[in-house]
């Protein structure tokens, strides 16, 4: 009985985090000068859970998150975190706000400067009611969630097969 529910807790949290995602910051150039940052976050819908992944040369950039003034100013003196590791830095969103990213050393200046809105993920869509059903398409599973569920099937058959095995 505990063995069952420490699986189950390990399932679930493995749904968890295979519903956030690794998004790289300026696609194939990273973080980087000569970048246009509002351009591609125009792109991109991020949400709670999701990482940013900055990729940089540490000797020249870093990654500040700051609040709105200091990134309309680019004031890198009075940042709220200092994501800067090892120039391949990673950042969870946690929060459905915006963030404010900078690059210190007066690269700000020259575009090195990131703001994003993270929402809510997306709530799941409702089951047709009764009277749709008959003319209700069956239902979509997207492709990026395939690969996801398929690794939870593998997993959880895996866990039961050992489990058997053990009895």
């Amino acid at each position: 009985m505990r063995s069952d529910l420490l699986i189950m807790i390990t399932l679930l949290g493995l749904m968890k985090c295979v519903a956030s995602r690794l998004v790289k910051v300026g696609d194939k150039h990273g973080w980087d000068q000569n970048v246009n940052y509002t351009d591609w976050a125009a792109h991109y819908h991020l949400y709670v859970g999701d990482w940013l992944n900055f990729v940089f040369d540490k000797h020249y950039y870093s990654v500040l998150e700051v609040n709105q003034t200091n990134y309309e100013q680019c004031i890198d003196s009075d940042f709220i975190t200092n994501i800067t590791r090892g120039g391949r830095d990673v950042f969870q969103l946690t929060q459905a706000r915006p963030y404010y990213f900078i690059s210190s050393g007066g690269y700000c200046f020259h575009g090195m400067k990131l703001a994003i809105n993270v929402e809510e993920p997306l709530p799941a869509s409702p089951a047709p009611s009764s009277s749709d059903k008959s003319n209700a398409s069956p239902p979509q599973i997207g492709k990026h969630l395939v690969a996801p569920v398929l690794a939870i099937s593998t997993l959880v058959w895996m866990l039961l097969f050992a489990q058997a095995r053990l009895s």
